[in-house]
């Protein structure tokens, strides 16, 4: 199984999912690192981003949503400020 999953939902998907009622994070433009103890599943609400695992680099943006699964070790670049709803579990 990847360890970072990006795809484009449809309105269907994103209601389904209750996205848009999930807390709200936020970042500037920056670089870190970070590891994810549990899965998190995340919609861009706003910004551009990319990751960079041992299986290689993805990008993202607003309206893409985007799973982190459990255990990942990654270094994230924030290339324009990003608004994110957030669910872990």
């Amino acid at each position: 199984m990847a360890k970072v999953t990006v795809k484009r939902p449809d309105l269907e998907e994103v209601a389904a999912l209750g996205a848009t009622r999930w807390p709200i994070w936020t970042c500037g433009v920056s670089e870190f690192d970070w590891s994810y103890d549990e899965r998190e599943t995340c919609l861009l609400i706003e910004g551009t981003a990319e990751v960079s695992t041992a299986e290689g680099t993805f990008r993202f943006g607003a309206g893409d949503l985007v799973v982190f699964e459990e255990g990942l070790r990654c270094r994230w670049k924030v290339t324009a400020p990003v608004r994110k709803h957030y669910r872990f579990g």
